[in-house]
């Protein structure tokens, strides 16, 4: 079967690693896969893709790819299109109807509706919301990563079809990355506990309050180390507080990484203390390595994950006094890794794919690449 999964951007970041790892097991399955991207950076190449074939279209944008989505669909004539993200799921839906393409579609919501859509009349966001509607009718399936946003949607658009479907984290060539040396010193020679969190150095992933956190943790007596992994504006600030606090010598920023799955797993504390998220692919991954974890209650998919309280930690969005006590609770008693991969299994290849396909009415496997 010829499958295209299609994304935007690529980057080291959420959908675009997700995508990775769905384009490449469903490659493994025996299907003809492209991985299509709008736009790759000649510095940021992606890897890990198995048997999937790269296709990249050329343009930063959703809208930028419609033209050469159309050319695409008309050249490979793809059987399913799996799209990812609201503003390409649309773009692909009207690439579908306009090259009148028998591709089924399949879209998937990534992030929370109400950041795209708005019922706020004549709004750029209420004209986007008009626009899917328009083209919604297209789509075979439209999914969400979690059943929060699907509640959300429910909130937006009269009767909506979309349903949940988690995002594909674990797998066979994730966790064998599990297992790849580390270089950071304070994982090679470890001599306290360390906390770790990973995104993108911005507000809404709320490094601030987890700093905060840990610096009370410290004066509490606590002797600990934070790595926070990732890249952004928000790193000068970050930086200031941190001196401002004088946890020079316990917080670490090393930046941005192909691979934090190997310090998740040598970790005794995964934090993730966003403001909103899709679902957190990060915390599942975290969960997937055995690592203790603890979450903000942000919509819509990180209490979800935990099973709202049952493989982790949950707190309020910025409480701090309440992440330091929580993150205290989880290196003093860490949850059991018998609980951690009963909760992960819901992300593994075989129950994600074999979702999409059943959706589809489709059978998920042709046959198994040696």
């Amino acid at each position: 079967m010829k499958i295209c999964v299609v994304v935007a951007r690529f980057s080291l970041t959420g959908v675009p690693l997700t995508q990775i790892r769905f384009a490449r097991a469903l490659a493994a399955r025996g299907h003809d896969v492209d991985l299509v991207f709008g736009h790759v950076g000649a510095d940021t190449l992606p890897t890990h893709i198995g048997a999937a074939k790269l296709v990249v279209l050329g343009p930063s944008t959703a809208r930028g790819m419609l033209l050469p989505f159309c050319r695409y669909l008309r050249r490979a004539r793809p059987n399913i299109v799996f799209s990812s993200q609201d503003n390409l799921n649309g773009f692909v839906l009207l690439a579908a109807i306009l090259t009148r393409s028998r591709a089924q579609i399949s879209g998937s919501s990534r992030v929370n509706p109400f950041f795209t859509y708005s019922n706020r009349l004549l709004t750029r966001k209420w004209v986007f919301k008009q626009a899917m509607r328009a083209v919604m009718w297209r789509a075979d399936a439209l999914t969400c990563v979690s059943d929060g946003m699907v509640e959300e949607y429910r909130a937006l658009f009269r009767q909506p079809p979309h349903v949940t479907v988690y995002n594909l984290v674990d797998d066979a060539p994730s966790r064998l990355r599990i297992h790849e040396p580390v270089d950071h010193p304070w994982f090679v020679d470890k001599t306290c506990p360390i906390v770790v969190s990973a995104g993108t150095l911005s507000s809404r992933k709320g490094f601030a309050d987890l700093i905060a956190a840990f610096a009370r943790l410290i004066a509490d007596g606590r002797d600990l180390r934070l790595v926070i992994f990732g890249e952004g504006a928000s790193r000068a600030d970050l930086e200031r507080q941190i001196r401002d606090l004088g946890l020079e010598a316990r917080v670490s920023l090393p930046g941005q990484i192909t691979n934090p799955l190997r310090y998740f797993a040598r970790a005794d504390v995964f934090a993730m203390t966003s403001y909103f998220e899709g679902l957190g692919n990060v915390l599942i991954e975290a969960m997937m390595c055995g690592c203790s974890l603890v979450s903000t209650d942000c919509p819509s998919g990180p209490a979800e994950i935990l099973g709202f309280g049952r493989f982790g930690s949950v707190v309020p969005v910025g409480d701090v006094a309440a992440l330091a006590k929580a993150i205290a609770g989880q290196i003093d008693h860490p949850t059991d890794p018998a609980v951690l991969a009963e909760g992960v299994r819901r992300f593994g290849e075989d129950a994600v794919i074999d979702r999409h396909f059943a959706l589809l009415g489709l059978a998920g496997r042709e046959r198994v690449v040696a």
